[in-house]
């Protein structure tokens, strides 16, 4: 069962890694624009619209990356304190009252959504339109993503209910931890109150 969400871990971190690139291509497309526009004085109508889609595909696809982090944002206050199978039992619950039906409704209803933007070739509205449903197809696929990996969560809850402690998870980065960037540079707390260095 351990390699089996280590492996949705993985498909969900290469969705989360490949759809970060956007940021790339954001960076890009606004820094061509301002240079077209204030420089060259020929804006393009088109390119807020893209600006926005490709955010948009950054930002839903981020989803499954950050639930197989354990990222997202939580009331930790109570919950830090819980053992782990109290911490099991709340989020097994929240998983079926909230995650499941909401994140099921985004793929079903994405999904036609979708199907419908497809049926007609929908367009931007802008003076130089751009296909609008391929970005829509997003939604669904983004949907799936999270739900996969929702499913490896409940498991991570069932088994942590079972054994009494949580089942390891993929590690990816980290948050900035003082002490350990203090180890990289060679400081010590000694050093920095008398100004010196290493």
């Amino acid at each position: 069962m351990q390699k089996l969400l280590l492996a949705i871990d993985a498909v969900s971190t290469w969705i989360g890694k490949t759809a970060a690139w956007a940021a790339v291509g954001l960076t890009l497309l606004i820094s061509w624009e301002v240079f077209s526009r204030y420089v060259l004085n020929e804006p393009h109508a088109w390119v807020l619209d893209a600006q926005i889609m490709l955010y948009g595909t950054m930002f839903m696809l981020a989803g499954a990356y950050t639930l197989s982090k354990n990222g997202h944002v939580r009331g930790d206050v109570l919950y830090g304190f819980f053992s782990p199978r109290a911490q099991a039992a709340v989020d097994l619950v929240l998983y079926f009252l909230f995650f499941l039906p909401g994140v099921v409704a985004l793929t079903w209803a994405g999904w036609a959504y979708a199907q419908e933007s497809l049926a007609i070739r929908e367009q931007t509205f802008s003076a130089t339109p751009l296909p609008l449903y391929p970005f829509k197809f997003v939604i669904p696929l983004a949907g799936a993503a999270l739900l996969l990996q929702g499913l490896a969560e409940i498991a991570r809850c069932v088994l942590c209910l079972r054994d009494g402690q949580w089942p390891s998870r993929e590690h990816d980065v980290e948050e900035v931890d003082v002490e350990k960037l203090k180890e990289m540079v060679h400081v010590n707390d000694g050093d920095a109150a008398a100004g010196g260095r290493p």
